[in-house]
């Protein structure tokens, strides 16, 4: 059986909306995205959102817009995609990597600390000016599990951080501080811009595109200014029948915006979002069902009553001590039985562009070198069969019982 690591869920009735907008004529950024901008912010409890053609365009807008300058600094965790560090670098600011917990593998906030006083004590890489002012922080929800959003706040009041969310993984997913507390959801007002990504394979999805929410409408009107050549009108003011072609250039922007075809998907991918993440969920604690007793590895952890889980990785971590193979030779042998799969994500420390530019070593963010080892993102998508899931738990039960350590074996028996 072949088992891929994601497939998408469009309907029928997305698909005739994609036509319908096709033959209307419009097919860039028009009545849908702003329909589907107004849609979006409801659901996250959001004043304003802006449709956007990625979430890295949303992560850097947002960095702009609250004014990110050359030589400044922003914490950004060592474990995530390169686009969370990379909006950083094109402001000239610099990331300051924070280690990651063992078991979420989110942003450390005690690291975070920690990695100020060094930075501060000259501890740090060299190339790091002890001098720098830090001035805004970029957690990332992995995998759709939020972090404590009060931790969040406390930790940047006290160091007079700005707070952008990466929400790449966490539609729909909401934190609360006790199970008798309100659900505040990722992106209404839980930290000054949050980022979300429709990529392919996200929870929901417009195959390629992005939306960054915010409570502050000045921030809001700057960022979508700033999608479209920082045109004082967008393309839709400028060409509807009683609307004036002129426009003025206010700003240095960039082509950032989101396409009509791609909202006419993301509207009906809105409206099954929370069906879509009760699918995730069922498969998941599936996962936990036929896996809750593999000694060679070890599941992510269960959401309690203060999270609701948005599913959109679930993260492996393999025991390599009780393993006579590493974690490559694993996922070959996955993909050669038919098992798609990820790893999310090579700590960014260890790429050579922040090695070589900024000095990170191995032992400055231990954990986080340490479980990248072991992490494998195993399928998991709504429209996932049981004969698929059960594919892969068989799968993963016979690489494990075929490549058990003979010492563990013999202290079982």
């Amino acid at each position: 059986m072949q088992v891929p690591f994601f497939r998408p869920d469009i309907s029928e009735a997305a698909i005739d909306d994609v036509t319908a907008t096709i033959r209307s004529g419009w097919l860039t950024t028009g009545p849908r995205v702003k329909r589907f901008e107004e849609e979006f912010a409801a659901a996250v409890g959001a004043r304003h959102a802006v449709a956007l053609n990625s979430c890295t365009a949303a992560l850097h807008l947002a960095c702009v817009t609250l004014g990110l300058q050359e030589g400044q600094g922003v914490l950004i965790p060592t474990m995530t995609m390169a686009a969370t560090a990379e909006v950083v670098r094109y402001q000239g600011a610099v990331p300051i990597l924070v280690d990651c917990e063992p078991d979420t593998m989110n942003m450390d906030l005690a690291d975070a600390e920690a990695k100020i006083e060094a930075l501060r004590a000259g501890r740090l890489p060299e190339a790091l000016d002890p001098e720098m002012p830090i001035v805004g922080m970029i957690p990332v929800h992995v995998g759709g599990w939020l972090m404590d959003i009060e931790a969040i706040e406390d930790f940047a009041e006290r160091h007079g951080l700005w707070v952008v969310e990466d929400a790449a993984h966490a539609f729909p997913a909401a934190w609360r501080s006790t199970p008798e507390r309100p659900w505040r959801r990722c992106g209404g007002a839980t930290s000054a811009v949050s980022c979300f990504s429709f990529y392919a394979n996200k929870t929901i999805t417009t195959g390629e595109g992005g939306m960054a929410t915010t409570d502050d409408p000045e921030v809001a009107e700057r960022i979508r200014l700033l999608s479209l050549h920082g045109l004082s009108a967008d393309a839709w003011g400028r060409f509807t029948a009683k609307a004036s072609w002129d426009y003025r250039i206010v700003a240095p922007g960039y082509k950032y915006n989101l396409t009509d075809i791609a909202a006419a998907i993301g509207l009906h991918q809105l409206e099954r979002a929370e069906s879509l993440r009760q699918q995730r969920q069922n498969l998941a604690q599936r996962y936990y069902e036929l896996l809750g007793d593999l000694e060679e590895g070890e599941l992510p952890p269960q959401p309690d009553a203060r999270r609701l889980h948005s599913w959109h990785l679930f993260l492996l971590r393999l025991r390599l001590d009780q393993l006579g193979i590493d974690r490559l030779e694993f996922t070959t042998a996955l993909r050669d039985r038919g098992v798609g799969h990820s790893v999310h994500w090579r700590p960014l420390h260890l790429h050579p562009y922040w090695r070589e530019t900024f000095g990170w070593r191995p032992q400055d963010l231990p954990t986080a070198t340490e479980c990248w080892q072991r992490i494998v993102s195993l399928p998991l998508f709504p429209t996932m069969t049981e004969a698929e899931m059960d594919w892969v738990v068989t799968v993963i039960r016979d690489l494990c019982h075929q490549h058990r350590r003979r010492g563990v074996a013999a202290e079982r028996v």
